[in-house]
């Protein structure tokens, strides 16, 4: 009969990379975070508009080599599509 530790061990280690993740997350968050315009809206350069849709196509490719998880993928995604402005 197999035992369960593998499968706890498994969860443990999931646990432990979305911690991580969202610790990196926050961090570089707060590094690169957006410019308060007039009126409490937010500003992006083209610059960094191009920056965050390089991002996009990070967080795709990390989502294709199954390094992150749907909800984590989606939740990351609409975080920076948030940041994007459409002129």
């Amino acid at each position: 009969m197999a035992t369960q530790r593998s499968s706890f061990e498994k969860r443990e280690r999931d646990r432990n990379k979305k911690a991580r993740a969202a610790a990196k997350r926050d961090k570089r968050f707060d590094k690169t975070g957006p410019e308060e315009g007039v009126g409490g809206t937010t500003t992006v350069s083209a610059a960094d508009s191009a920056a965050i849709l390089e991002a996009v196509a990070i967080l795709h490719q990390r989502f294709e080599d199954e390094e992150i998880e749907f909800e984590e993928f989606e939740e990351l995604k609409a975080e920076l599509m948030s940041r994007l402005t459409v002129e």
